[in-house]
């Protein structure tokens, strides 16, 4: 039987694939650097190895890197405190130091998992539908670009729906990330907004995610207020943050 314990150790040891480190490093009160390496049991949409990734579940940072900045790294993260880590204007001074390897820091965020108190089919006032991935195939369009990827089609393995008399308003999709942990993202259409919409999506499928004996997890920037708000009110806690480099020339892409 799963419990908000058990899901938090299922999360913990995920990241200790991804991050070549072991569980318990994220349970110590001291941060710690370690090497990062390929793993095929690491999350799907991860790039490995890493050059320079932060992970904190708030006790501490775990920092998996390259043998390059080891030094660096670990100089920056206990020079500050653990959350000032992941924000400016202490994040100007590892950019800085990355940026003599031709790298600089790019993704910050923030993940969420479900808690079990709180979590509940929430009610929504449109028909929703399980969708298997044969349903999905024509809906990989702008619409739904948070709930379905592209680039990664045969890792969506369930969504759920929201129709308005037939019409899809509403859409939650999950991709099997991993062979523990199914990450969700939803997308409501404009006109359909602020009525409870995307967290009646959420809930259902994050209990369908369990039911299969998986667990469910959230991602999104924290500034990203209205994903939040989706995440908190759908019966999920805010886990654990993460940092990632990328080299410059992909940093330049994503910002033309």
């Amino acid at each position: 039987m799963m419990d908000n314990k058990t899901i938090l150790q299922i999360a913990i040891h995920q990241s200790a694939i991804d991050l070549s480190c072991q569980p318990d490093d994220f349970r110590s009160l001291q941060n710690k650097v370690v090497i990062s390496s390929e793993n095929a049991e690491a999350r799907k949409y991860l790039t490995l190895p890493f050059f320079c990734h932060l992970v904190s579940y708030g006790n501490n940072i775990v920092a998996s890197v390259d043998t390059s900045v080891v030094d660096i790294v670990d100089s920056y993260i206990n020079k500050f405190e653990v959350g000032h880590c992941f924000e400016t204007p202490n994040l100007y001074v590892l950019n800085k130091a990355l940026e003599k390897h031709g790298m600089q820091v790019c993704f910050v965020a923030e993940y969420f998992l479900p808690d079990l108190e709180q979590l509940t089919l929430l009610p929504c006032d449109y028909d929703l539908k399980i969708l298997k991935p044969d349903e999905l195939t024509d809906l990989y369009v702008t619409e739904w670009e948070n709930a379905l990827c592209e680039d990664r089609k045969h890792l969506d393995v369930l969504a759920v729906g929201a129709y308005d008399q037939g019409k899809l308003i509403g859409l939650a999709g999950c991709s099997a990330d991993c062979e523990s942990m199914w990450q969700i993202g939803v997308d409501v259409l404009p006109d359909y907004r602020k009525q409870g919409i995307g967290a009646a999506l959420t809930s259902a499928l994050a209990l369908e995610i369990i039911e299969l004996g998986k667990v469910p997890f959230y991602c999104c920037a924290w500034s990203n207020l209205r994903s939040v708000r989706n995440a908190i009110k759908s019966g999920f806690s805010p886990a654990w943050v993460e940092l990632t480099a990328k080299s410059k020339a992909f940093v330049d892409q994503l910002n033309q």
